[in-house]
């Protein structure tokens, strides 16, 4: 493992010099790797290849490791009571699994042959993080919608953990093996020609691109699938505060609270009116403190909500055990406005990578998410509980939020929804890195296509071997499950 305090430093989109230490440099004032002709920065990521060689990114001979030892030690600083639902989720299936276990495929991508074209990563890229969200001028747009792993790194630990979900998806609707590679072979073919697209194009345009739900509909093969996904998309569109309002709210003694439902959502157990009264206080310094983050113009608008009730709120599968809350505001008597507020620890990555530059992770969060989605919250900004120290990023609740039930996909639309993705994520590399230095390593055969299918179907197997440990985990009794 690397040693951050002793890594040398590279700007984002560059080439390393030695693939064995993967170094990152967040600080913008850095030369930007992407300046000189389009020829130039191709012929850098060819030149990528001889160093790490696309063949190589096949590979995957895992070390013996105690899965369940590197899961347990990502809960350390979680809420203890909430780490059995998070195992209880976990064990549901293979691709439960698997979105819990961003830790251990961190840990097992660091040992393998990766790439030294950097880039802002996701962290997280798996299908299911990728969803329908709402641009500021109220478009519903596709895109990556989980940050809190992002961090700048190799770009194939993106692609493959991203391929690999598919793969996972696709075996548990028991599609063939050959529907299997197909998949991927789709998803690698659009990442590659879109990378290949967005470095013709001019720079700023590819800065205001926006992959647009209407673009999924376009892609769609059958009037039965731009039906169902139409569904999906009409149905993000009434997302809004207003309609979190409708159903997760009551009135109790003429006081307008958010409802609880335990375990899931409930309120901090406050015993007396001195408990009240700090957790009052501390609940407003922090959002004092979170008002600093947002532009001048979005503070004008935040201060027109008054704090109405704040209440933990248990999320995800990875991000059971952090902490969350949800927050109700109201403005003008009727006008509601629903923020998360969700704990950014340090990434999953940075145990294998350089750390973070910001001094607080929500600011990572938030920043790497301004990178990556083309368009990103209004209300996004941070803070910090400063009673604790924990470090916290803020967004609107469900604000025309959506996703796509990949359960009930058959294969032509598992492969649609890889395009998809493909688009998105290409996008995203794109915006925040350099197209044409990821276009030359990743080249116009399908050489590179070929390798993340070898290696997302062992991986695979892996999540599957790692998660029967964790089976026989929850049998012998070494872990605890809650089923939520």
């Amino acid at each position: 493992m690397p040693d951050p305090a002793n890594t040398k430093r590279a700007a984002p989109g560059a080439v390393l010099a030695d693939p064995a230490t993967p170094t990152v440099q967040e600080d913008p004032s850095t030369l930007f790797a992407g300046r000189g002709s389009l020829a130039d920065r191709v012929r850098r990521g060819k030149t990528a290849r001889k160093e790490v060689p696309r063949e190589k990114l096949a590979e995957c001979r895992i070390a013996d490791r105690d899965p369940i030892a590197l899961l347990d030690a990502s809960n350390v600083g979680r809420v203890v009571e909430l780490i059995p639902i998070r195992y209880g989720r976990m064990v549901a299936s293979p691709f439960a699994f698997y979105r819990g276990a961003a830790p251990l495929m961190a840990h097992d991508l660091s040992t393998l042959p990766h790439s030294n074209v950097i880039v802002q990563l996701g962290g997280d890229a798996h299908l299911a993080n990728f969803g329908l969200f709402a641009s500021p001028e109220r478009r519903v747009l596709f895109g990556p919608n989980d940050f809190d792993e992002t961090l700048p790194g190799p770009f194939d630990w993106d692609v493959r953990r991203l391929a690999t979900s598919f793969v996972i998806a696709a075996r548990e609707r028991g599609f063939t093996l050959r529907d299997q590679q197909r998949i991927v072979r789709r998803l690698c073919a659009t990442f590659r020609q879109r990378l290949a697209d967005f470095s013709r194009m001019d720079t700023l345009d590819v800065w205001y691109c926006q992959f647009k739900a209407a673009s999924m509909l376009a892609i769609a093969d059958s009037v039965e699938e731009r039906n169902k996904e139409l569904a999906v998309i009409e149905k993000a569109r009434q997302q809004s505060s207003r309609t979190v309002l409708t159903h997760a709210t009551e009135v109790i003694n003429g006081k307008l609270r958010i409802k609880d439902v335990p375990p899931l959502v409930y309120h901090v157990p406050l015993e007396s009116a001195s408990d009240s009264k700090q957790y009052n206080a501390m609940v407003r310094r922090f959002f004092a403190d979170y008002r600093l983050t947002l532009p001048d113009d979005r503070r004008a608008l935040f201060d027109r909500y008054e704090l109405v009730d704040v209440a933990i709120r248990v999320v995800g599968i990875g991000s059971v055990g952090t902490r969350c809350y949800e927050a109700l505001f109201m403005a003008d008597g009727d006008c509601p406005l629903f923020l998360q507020l969700k704990e950014a620890r340090a990434s999953v990555l940075e145990g294998y990578l350089p750390p973070s530059r910001y001094p607080n992770h929500g600011q990572r969060v938030v920043n790497g998410q301004r990178l990556l989605q083309s368009a990103s919250d209004i209300f996004l900004g941070w803070s910090k509980m400063r009673h604790t120290g924990n470090d916290f990023y803020v967004r609107q609740l469900r604000d025309m939020k959506g996703a796509f039930d990949f359960t009930t996909f058959d294969v032509e639309d598992l492969g649609e929804y890889a395009v998809s993705c493909a688009h998105a994520l290409a996008h995203s590399m794109a915006k925040a890195g350099d197209p044409a230095l990821l276009s030359g390593y990743a080249g116009k055969s399908a050489v590179f296509d070929e390798a993340i299918v070898r290696f997302s179907l062992a991986y695979a197997e892996q999540n599957e071997r790692d998660w029967a440990v964790l089976k026989a985990a929850v049998k012998a009794g070494r872990i605890q499950v809650i089923r939520q």
